[in-house]
């Protein structure tokens, strides 16, 4: 067998680690989105390239995929490494394996017909399996986050995330079969004839992205006609990046107390409008109102001052003894607490320990995360009373909360059971002056695109604000600061095809990727005992 040349064995794993890194630079906060086809296209150019002649072809091209997925999300999500060094590099030494999968795959497809189908399928393979194992999956990184200032973004509410992912990844592996299709015959043909083995391609690359424009004509759901104006209120939190970051819980809540004071001053001198309800964000207060008095007494004040509900992001207690959940608490001026919503997507290491009674005696420091959170089970759409004694009205209000954001079934949730109204309630201090904040932004701007609804964003110091149907950014507030805002919102119903098709169109591109998979794999066998035989 010949060997490679040994500038190859050099070449391939660097061209992976760049290509992992252009990955990267198309998600927030840079948002250069054009990299994630260029990126996937010089992944896909590099492994086929660089696996032709070895003799564990699907083995070199798993390396390399781990090289690559190493870099992207080291880049990607090296925030974490704030809860400490050892946390970061955890996480990303285990996101890798997803780039191992799809270099795996992608040289396992590389002799199919239809290859730059089966290696886009293989990203999608990734992004399924990342958002669901282990512990309920890590879904932060899916190419169709990258979108928002895309011509793909366009096709958000007819395909959602899933569908618009394989489409970037099917927009690079396009790249890689021109490029591939001119190094073939650059040898053999004139430069003519060479570039032209391109143009289909490229052609099929442009009309890609010249469907998304078209697509994003779709307009909003159609508007109930009613409208609600949103006190959205940034109370801001003592410190710095890391764990200590939300500080004395009191004191939290007392920001949003004073915040919420400083938004209805606003409102009663006309400088704003007057909001029907005023949003808190999650961990506004991480004490349950229900048990401790001083903490109840804050909010009733808030509410009292207000003459308003307000929409309070709280830690309960329980359900069980060591258990605790992360809610949504919608608090009446007149009727007490008249809805709950618990966040349903929790963070593995951050809200509860996987594997508890196991890691615990081992890993004593993961003491700090407190008592076991407990996930809830009922979709995030509330049935609230919106105002007071005679002019009270009801309100379908669908609530996401921070970590949620990642998950198609819990937003798609909100539309498919009736909300009237978005809003997302967040906690990013911990990660402040990190990428995380602006990443999370990002998503909740795909996510108005997606479902062609507005969402109010309130958070505890991170980029609040107002995000429109077509996930334009009419308001956004500073990181570290306090702030409020009162946004007019329309009142919509429905939901967008994305929320049926987006998740079958990524099943069915995980399932394709699956069999070619395993075709690959017994062609590789079979094509090795013929070689070992001769």
């Amino acid at each position: 067998m010949t060997q490679k040349p040994q500038p190859v064995r050099l070449v391939a794993p660097v061209g992976a680690l760049l290509a992992g890194a252009l990955v990267s630079m198309a998600f927030a906060p840079l948002k250069w989105w054009p990299l994630a086809p260029l990126g996937i296209a010089l992944f896909t150019v590099v492994l086929r390239w660089g696996v032709q002649e070895a003799r564990s072809p699907l083995g070199r091209g798993a390396r390399w995929g781990y090289l690559m997925g190493l870099s992207l999300f080291t880049l990607f999500v090296g925030w974490i490494s704030v809860l400490g060094w050892y946390v970061g590099a955890a996480l990303c030494l285990f996101m890798a394996v997803w780039g191992l999968l799809i270099g795996w795959g992608t040289s396992a497809v590389r002799n199919l017909p239809a290859w730059p189908v089966l290696t886009a399928a293989m990203w999608s393979l990734a992004e399924f399996a990342s958002s669901r194992v282990p512990f309920g999956g890590f879904g932060w990184m899916r190419l169709g986050f990258t979108t928002a200032d895309s011509p793909l973004g366009g096709l958000l509410p007819w395909i959602g995330v899933g569908g618009v992912s394989f489409l970037v990844a099917l927009s690079g592996t396009l790249l890689a079969w021109g490029v591939e299709r001119v190094l073939v015959r650059a040898a053999h043909a004139s430069s003519v004839v060479t570039w032209r083995r391109a143009l289909l391609p490229v052609g099929l690359v442009a009309a890609i992205f010249a469907v998304g424009p078209i697509a994003g004509l779709a307009p909003a759901r159609p508007a109930t006609g009613a409208q609600v104006h949103v006190g959205m209120v940034q109370g801001n939190v003592d410190g710095t990046a890391g764990s200590e970051a939300m500080g004395y819980a009191r004191s939290v809540t007392n920001n949003h107390l004073s915040e919420t004071i400083m938004l209805m001053a606003k409102a009663r001198v006309g400088a704003t409008p007057m909001p029907d309800f005023v949003l808190w964000p999650e961990n506004s207060t991480d004490i349950d109102p229900t048990r401790d008095v001083e903490t109840a007494a804050l909010i009733n004040e808030a509410v009292k001052f207000a003459e308003k509900p307000i929409f309070v992001g709280s830690v309960m207690a329980g359900p069980g003894k060591g258990e605790r959940q992360t809610t949504g608490l919608w608090v009446h001026p007149e009727q007490g607490i008249q809805g709950r919503y618990d966040k349903r997507n929790l963070v593995p290491f951050g809200e509860f320990i996987p594997l508890r009674d196991t890691l615990l005696p081992l890993l004593p420091i993961l003491e700090q995360v407190g008592n076991q959170a407990v996930p809830g089970n009922q979709p995030g759409v509330l049935d609230v009373p919106l105002g007071v004694g005679t002019d009270a009205t009801r309100l379908r209000i669908g609530d996401v909360i921070c970590f949620e954001l990642a998950w198609d079934s819990t937003v798609y949730d909100t539309a498919t059971n009736g909300a009237q109204l978005l809003v997302v309630q967040s906690n990013n201090a911990t990660y402040t002056a990190t990428g995380q904040p602006r990443q999370q932004f990002e998503m909740t701007r795909v996510r108005a695109m997606e479902l062609r609804r507005e969402i109010v964003v309130s958070t505890t110091s991170s980029f609040s604000g107002y995000i429109d149907a077509r996930g334009r950014v009419i308001d956004k507030t500073r990181e570290s600061t306090s702030a409020s805002a009162t946004y007019t919102v329309p009142l919509r119903a429905g939901a967008t095809p994305a929320v049926i098709v987006g998740p079958a169109w990524e099943l069915v591109a995980a399932v394709v990727a699956a069999l070619g998979l395993v075709a690959g794999v017994v062609l590789a066998v079979r094509g090795r005992a013929v070689s070992d035989a001769g």
